[in-house]
């Protein structure tokens, strides 16, 4: 009778042993999948604030007067949420390229790729490249992280 409650001990033991390390296997990988979901969620948001602000661009391409005594755009600096620096938020910075005859350009020369189209007809084309920045949120001395959207598109 003592022989067996000895052994009972032991596979108490074991199992114990074995429950914690399956839970801290659990926990491990839990904490993985936490992060890659945030990763990946940080990754999306940049992607459709990339399109909102390319979208913005062109559209204040095309309310802006190029011929007249407006200003050129060329660049378009904005932040989301809270302060990108802290890790919660994002920094969107938008350059714009004119491409297309000299009297569509205008007075946009600064920035322009070119200006010498042949036919006179050729409808203004600007490249649009946006840069949205922002940090990990579990990381805020990390280096920032960029997605880039590069858009051709016709006014």
């Amino acid at each position: 009778m003592k022989l067996r409650s000895g052994f009972s001990m032991i596979t108490a033991i074991f199992m114990v042993i074995m429950m914690a390390t399956v839970a801290a296997f659990v926990l491990s990988l839990s904490g993985k999948i936490i992060k890659s979901t945030t990763a990946q969620y940080q990754r999306e948001q940049a992607m459709l604030l990339a399109k909102s602000y390319t979208e913005y661009a062109v559209l204040a391409v095309m309310s802006n007067d190029r011929n007249g005594t407006g200003t050129c755009l060329y660049t378009i600096h904005g932040t989301i949420g809270d302060d990108p620096k802290s890790g919660n938020g994002y920094r969107a910075t938008v350059q714009i390229n004119y491409i297309g005859n000299a009297q569509e350009v205008g007075n946009c020369g600064g920035r322009t790729l070119s200006n010498s189209v042949i036919n006179a007809k050729s409808p203004l084309s600007i490249i649009v490249d946006t840069y949205i920045d922002y940090k990990d949120i579990d990381n805020a001395t990390a280096a920032w992280l960029t997605y880039h959207k590069r858009t051709l598109q016709k006014i």
